[in-house]
């Protein structure tokens, strides 16, 4: 079964982890069939400095001034 690798800006909860890895394994099971138990569900928190879109820190994106 796949292991599936979640890329996320850091600062989520546990709550909302754990509820995202319940819905990723059930959507998995239903699709491709198999074990809950064979789905294995990584998640990588990413600081905001360390990632961008289109050239742009989203570290830059968040600390900029937003037009009136």
């Amino acid at each position: 079964m796949p292991t599936i690798r979640v890329e996320l800006f850091a600062g989520r909860t546990l709550e909302q982890k754990r509820a995202l890895a319940q819905a990723l394994t059930e959507a998995t099971v239903r699709t491709l069939g198999g074990s809950a138990d064979a789905v294995d569900v990584i998640f990588c928190d990413v600081q905001r400095h360390d990632w961008a879109t289109g050239g742009q820190l989203w570290a830059d994106k968040a600390a900029a001034p937003k037009p009136a």
